[in-house]
């Protein structure tokens, strides 16, 4: 066979390039630090490492998640464990309002102090979050939770009772805020009753009062009736010679409660004390009904308190009707802000539980994928070294076949 000299430079010239294209491959391995430079290379790990990378991916957007939604409860918490002491504050003064001996000077004094708490409350009601948006507006984060009406006298919720919640798993979201509307709207005012009205008979005075607040509540949520306003109307009936009966809506109660009747003498009836007056009140009738249930927020409960403490003309009832209000609502915001905390402090062990997870889950991915595609470095550098010598003995011998000739053999 005859070897031309174009067969022979070009056979060495492949032979080089082939063997430098070898090295390159080896180079490239050790400064990317994969030996997968492309599918090709190994087509099933490749597929493998691409799913680790999106998942990879994924997990980091979940932890950064975690981040986020940890930093907006921890805000919310730092605001509702303040609140909360305010309230405190709040309970304390409107049990201290009750002493009989303030003057009202007194009373006037802590009206003030409640107005600063007031101000305090709807201050930390109205908080931002580090975007600006208002934590306790729901999805309105753009609108100021809490504004004051000047036509009503009352702070009035603006946002909504959206939660904004964040994926912090493929199958997990946590809301990283609580509204303003179940926080501090769903709070019920104090169960009531209204006044006593004579409807028959010749009692000169009578007077229905909550005297026992946790016995009338629990008798308050089993009876009363939505649905048909007739049966909260109750009544006292007086009878000859001189006994009396508890009515629920004209009918007598199963079973009956029945008694003696004495002017002046306190009747007793779930949590509620009635008091009727007069010589001729028998036979006669006292009529008073379960007053429909209200939500209020804290900031219109201690607003109708210091309207209360800076009204001189009310009388000993109404003044302490005014004191059991604002005593009762307060605790209740209290133990609604409780609540909260503790669904935060549940959302905040949750998160801590699914961000270790997420960690333990990175690593064993990343090894994973290292497994599959990192490259050997002994290896690595062993084919550059073996690639280096290949190509400097096929220089070597490529200088020497192409300067073999005919003529060389002639002479």
């Amino acid at each position: 066979m005859r070897l031309s000299f174009n067969m022979k430079f070009n056979a060495g010239l492949d032979g080089i390039l082939n063997t430098q294209s070898k090295m390159n491959r080896a180079q490239d391995q050790l400064t990317k630090q994969t030996r997968i430079l492309t599918p090709a290379d190994d087509p099933a790990a490749s597929a493998k490492v691409l799913g680790l990378d999106q998942n990879l991916e994924q997990v980091a957007q979940f932890q950064n998640n975690s981040v986020l939604l940890k930093n907006n409860l921890a805000l919310e918490e730092t605001v509702l464990t303040n609140m909360r002491t305010s309230i405190d504050k709040a309970r304390s003064l409107a049990i201290a309002a009750g002493n009989g001996t303030y003057t009202e000077s007194d009373r006037k004094a802590v009206a003030q102090e409640l107005k600063n708490i007031q101000v305090e409350l709807a201050d930390l009601m109205n908080t931002r979050n580090a975007e600006g948006g208002y934590i306790f507006s729901g999805f309105q984060d753009k609108k100021q939770s809490y504004s004051f009406n000047q036509a009503t006298g009352i702070y009035e919720f603006q946002g909504d009772d959206g939660q904004k919640a964040l994926q912090i798993s493929p199958t997990i979201a946590l809301p990283g805020n609580d509204s303003g509307k179940m926080v501090f709207e769903n709070v019920d005012a104090r169960f009531k009753n209204t006044p006593a009205v004579i409807s028959a008979g010749g009692a000169t005075a009578a007077e229905v009062s909550v005297t026992d607040q946790s016995q009338f509540d629990a008798f308050y949520k089993q009876n009363y009736d939505s649905l048909t306003p007739a049966n909260n109307d109750f009544s006292v009936a007086l009878t000859a010679p001189s006994n009396y009966e508890i009515l629920q809506n004209g009918v007598a109660l199963v079973p009956p409660v029945t008694g003696a009747f004495v002017a002046d003498a306190p009747i007793q009836f779930n949590g509620l004390t009635i008091t009727v007056s007069g010589a001729a009140a028998v036979p006669g009738q006292i009529d008073f009904s379960l007053q429909a249930p209200e939500k209020k927020n804290i900031l219109t409960t201690i607003g109708e308190f210091i309207t209360a403490l800076e009204n001189p003309g009310l009388s000993s009832f109404e003044f302490n009707e005014a004191i059991s209000d604002a005593i009762t609502q307060v605790t209740s915001s209290a133990s609604t802000i409780d609540s909260s905390l503790s669904s935060i402090g549940g959302r905040v062990n949750v998160l801590d539980s699914v961000f270790g997870t997420n960690e333990d889950l990175t690593i064993n991915n990343k090894s994973y994928r290292a497994d599959l595609s990192e490259v050997d470095y002994a290896a690595a550098l062993t084919e550059i070294t073996k690639q280096e010598i290949a190509l400097e003995a096929i220089s070597n011998t490529f200088v020497k076949v192409s300067g073999v000739s005919l003529f060389d053999y002639i002479r």
